[in-house]
């Protein structure tokens, strides 16, 4: 009776934004523009010592001036810098490609470079006891179960990273996750050596029935890893990582058969529908467990969405998704708009409040995850 009842309460939250939506349309917005990016030739590295730890419990502290930092680096030369990329490839040689951002014209430049929406002063509201990080009051997390819901699209897009991670399926062959997953901002973690993606196979599909297996829990199936793309921004040598480049691209061996989710420019929250965001995970205290969640976004950043989706180790790296109102299909459709990369302390005015925090796809991180798995630029029109 009781699975049953989180189904159906899983059913109605999954529709019932939708429903508002239809009665409220978006006001019109015209389209966002994309900035090309125009790689050089990679430059070949030493290769890493896969020194780093993985840190899953990953916890950052930001002021005013952090909070703003995303408005006061618009500079063409700041941007090129920080969207340039390694690519670690299976055998551990890996390559750093710098890149130059283009517009259309430099009247328009501002526009093209800035990354939008413009951030909201954060409301100091009352503080809140917490359980260890991403645990807000009582825990609003649902666990997907069953072939019906694992199998189905958006649960589908889910996959585990063998680094204890999270990631979200964005092409046939692509999976994006959080950078912190495979590299600490030094140096890679130890576990990228042999990065594997996994995909999860169902209890009545791996022969749980048949009593093959000990436990009613899905299987997990390991594909390895061919590439791994992270941005410069995220490798900061000595200085402290900065979660705004908190994302990293994992390329297939081989292209798998799920449905994928495609990639979007976050809009403001208040063009989400029903102004949510949703996002599913392998939190570390679920284990074995595909685990959803939704909440309202509380703040935006430049490059940052602060919300209170419950959350735990393990959950880094999901799909961050919204409905989003498609321009070519006329209708609202999911879509990732960022990345779960974990908690954060913002100060503000004295005033200390934490949030879960997810990086949230701008213009720029569009088209360079864009290129990265398309390999071009002409497929990196946003709709």
């Amino acid at each position: 009776m009781i699975p049953l009842l989180t189904h159906l309460l899983l059913l109605l939250q999954l529709l019932l934004p939708l429903t508002l939506s239809l009665l409220h349309p978006p006001q019109h917005h015209p389209p966002v523009h994309v900035p090309t990016l125009v790689p050089h030739a990679p430059t070949p590295l030493i290769r890493s010592r896969f020194s780093a730890h993985t840190q899953l419990d990953f916890t950052t502290h930001c002021n005013s001036s952090c909070f703003h930092r995303g408005e006061q680096e618009a500079q063409k030369e700041q941007l090129s810098d920080k969207l340039a990329f390694e690519t670690l490839y299976a055998d551990g040689s890996r390559t750093l490609t710098t890149v130059d951002v283009e517009g259309d014209d430099e009247e328009s430049e501002g526009d093209h470079f800035a990354q939008p929406p413009p951030p909201r002063r954060p409301r100091l509201t009352p503080r809140h006891k917490r359980v260890r990080r991403q645990i807000y009051g009582a825990d609003g997390r649902f666990n997907i179960q069953g072939d019906d819901f694992l199998l189905d699209y958006p649960f589908s897009t889910a996959v585990r990273i063998s680094t204890g991670c999270t990631g979200v399926l964005v092409s046939q062959q692509h999976v994006l996750t959080a950078a912190h997953c495979v590299h600490d901002g030094k140096d890679y973690v130890k576990g990228a050596r042999k990065l594997r993606v996994g995909f999860l196979i169902p209890p009545s599909i791996n022969g749980t029935k048949a009593g093959l297996t000990s436990a009613n829990k899905p299987l997990v199936r390991w594909v390895r890893v061919k590439r791994t793309r992270v941005p410069k921004g995220w490798i900061q040598g000595p200085q402290e990582v900065s979660m705004d480049f908190d994302y990293a691209l994992l390329e297939l061996r081989w292209p798998h058969r799920r449905p994928f989710m495609r990639l979007s420019v976050a809009p403001s929250s208040d063009d989400l529908a029903g102004k949510r965001i949703h996002f599913s995970g392998f939190d570390s205290d679920r284990s074995g467990e595909l685990v959803y969640r939704f909440c309202p976004v509380e703040e935006e950043s430049s490059d940052l969405i602060y919300q209170h989706c419950d959350a735990r180790p393990g959950a880094s790296g999901s799909g961050v998704y919204g409905r989003v109102w498609d321009n070519s299909l006329e209708r609202w459709e999911r879509k990732v708009i960022g990345i779960f990369s974990g908690h954060q302390w913002l100060e503000i005015d004295g005033e200390n409040r934490d949030y879960n925090v997810a990086v949230r796809i701008t213009p720029l991180k569009f088209a360079q995850i864009c290129y990265w798995v398309h390999g071009n630029q002409l497929d990196c029109v946003q709709d």
